[in-house]
């Protein structure tokens, strides 16, 4: 009411300075008792920070001071993995006020609110200086220091910025080329993770997405790191590698076992065949390896087959499976950090999606990547279980914590090192693990190989296994129609006998099925090069130190 009796000629008859002087009294007045409220921290002038100071004596409960801000050298790469921090007007999240105060935060003070700068406020934020007022009628007569304050120490992440800022540099060119052909035409973002298998240290996360930008209107690549962890797709065969190792741990096949691919044909269902036996061609006997490099539908189906209780397929037979049956050979997935937390130290991760049962056949589909979706980080840690040995390594972007520095440009001293964790060990002998192993190599360079014609000729022995999916766009808003598309995704790691990187590339919708442009082979090649190439780079310039130091 008392606002509805303001009229416009009151309004007008307030000065410039009326104006701010309320502005000013409307700030003071929503700060709280004895906690600090910034008046004003932006376009602060040196005339005015002086006349303040100077005159301090005749401001009761008025003080000067210098305020932060976060500056981000590498602005154009893994923005949005890097996250944001709230400004003093913002102060704490509504929804995590309760656990900042418990923890001595005052409600205007700026904390991370996304990404690693909430996952580690803890050690960015540093220590408040602690302080006790004594009191008469509401003044302050004496404030007293009970505990010194000290600046948030450093972290140093695992990312390696030249090699993320080329890897950014290849998806963007990769995508531009390609989202205007009619052939991908519903391609709109593509994924890559490069991780060290052995400790988990992830050093590029990238993702892309072109579409409109929200503030300029024109169309654009933009950043999309964050959908590595926070998205998922079909995946299709890339993994097979999970299923063959399914099979090992249930005893239904051995290493080396021979099956035939051939349709599969179930009572009232249409046949499933491998991609190059759609007709119902030839039959052909082949063993794991070989099922794997020719990325066998048929077989991945009879090991699916085989653990519901079916030993042997019979043409046009109804067949075993159940809810229990799909469980089982999602625990087994899981090992491999397939449809599951992968634990990395970022939040907001999530699971993927659980394709819900509805018959035997779901299965077969579950088998070749085409039942359940996982994101591309939990890809990466799956291919590199496969190429460590069979440890599931937790995901890491910390690498170590530093105590502050005596000047900006300058870390001080290690506080803490991340130490690899292992999530847990895959339940398989070396032996079956080297028989996938050496299917991965045959991908990358056997005759029949899906990936050969990349890697073939690569200076680097490196293996993995490609996939293509079928999925659909989500519904048109406009004509309610959905397209079918393709996933096609890659993943790998090298060198092949002492694996020092991984990788997983997915690229939803990159075609509509007429061509495929491989752009999932394209930009692994030329990740995987890139990547050789700056450790030949700074090899031969430690050679170089190392030799000039000697001299």
């Amino acid at each position: 009411m008392t606002l509805d009796r303001i009229s416009k000629q009151d309004l007008a008859s307030l000065t410039d300075q009326d104006i701010e002087n309320l502005a000013i009294y409307r700030e003071l007045s929503t700060g709280y008792a004895l906690t600090p409220k910034i008046i004003k921290n932006e376009g602060v002038s040196q005339k005015e920070f002086a006349v303040v100071s100077e005159n301090l004596s005749e401001l009761p409960g008025i003080s000067t001071t210098t305020d932060w801000e976060r500056v981000y050298p590498f602005e154009s790469t893994i923005r949005s993995i890097l996250g944001s921090v709230s400004s003093s007007r913002q102060g704490l999240p509504s929804e995590m006020i309760d656990y900042y105060l418990s923890q001595d935060y005052s409600r205007n003070d700026r904390v991370g609110t996304s990404q690693l700068e909430l996952q580690y406020e803890h050690i960015l934020s540093g220590r408040k200086e602690k302080v006790k007022n004594i009191t008469k009628d509401g003044a302050v007569l004496e404030t007293k220091v009970m505990k010194e304050g000290h600046r948030g120490k450093d972290i140093v992440i695992t990312i390696d910025m030249e090699l993320q800022e080329e890897v950014e540099k290849i998806v963007t060119e990769e995508l531009l080329k390609n989202v205007h052909q009619g052939r991908s035409s519903h391609l709109d973002r593509a994924f890559v993770v490069m991780m060290d298998p052995n400790n988990g240290e992830v050093l590029a996360l990238v993702g892309k997405r072109y579409g409109k930008d929200p503030n300029t209107g024109e169309y654009r690549v933009m950043d999309y790191a964050l959908g590595t962890y926070t998205s998922f797709y079909e995946v299709g065969s890339a993994v097979k590698g999970a299923t063959v190792l399914t099979g090992y741990m249930a005893g239904v096949i051995s290493p080396g076992q021979y099956l035939v691919d051939e349709p599969i044909e179930i009572a009232a269902t249409k046949a499933k065949t491998s991609w190059f036996n759609p007709n119902g061609g030839q039959n052909q006997s082949m063993n794991d390896r070989f099922a794997l490099e020719i990325s066998s539908n048929s077989y991945m189906f009879k090991v699916a087959m085989k653990m519901a209780g079916n030993p042997n397929y019979i043409r046009k037979a109804p067949i075993n499976g159940s809810t229990k049956d799909l469980v089982n050979l999602r625990n087994h997935f899981n090992q491999f950090g397939l449809g599951v937390n992968t634990g990395i130290d970022l939040p907001g991760e999530v699971d993927g999606y659980k394709g819900e049962f509805n018959d035997p056949g779901n299965l077969l589909d579950f088998a070749i990547g085409q039942f359940d979706t996982y994101t591309p980080l939990q890809l990466a840690q799956y291919v590199s279980t496969i190429a460590n040995g069979g440890y599931r390594v937790k995901p890491q972007v910390l690498k170590e914590v530093r105590k502050p520095g005596k000047d900006p440009d300058t870390l001080g001293a290690m506080e803490m090192k991340n130490e690899p964790i292992i999530l847990n060990k895959v339940n398989v002998t070396s032996h079956q693990l080297q028989n996938v192993q050496r299917g991965f190599y045959q991908v990358y360079h056997g005759s029949d190989g899906t990936a050969e014609s990349h890697f073939g000729n690569a200076p680097y022995v490196a293996a993995g296994k490609s996939g293509t999916a079928e999925s659909f766009t989500p519904r048109d808003p406009v004509t309610g129609k959905k397209y079918q598309t393709y996933n096609t995704t890659l993943i790998g790691y090298a060198p092949y006998d002492q694996p020092e990187i991984a990788y997983s590339t997915v690229v939803p919708a990159s075609h509509n099925g007429k061509t495929d442009p491989y752009i999932n082979k394209d930009i692994s090649r030329r990740i995987m090069d890139k990547y050789f190439e700056l450790k030949k780079q700074r090899d031969k310039k430690e050679e170089e130190k190392t030799s000039d130091s000697t001299e």
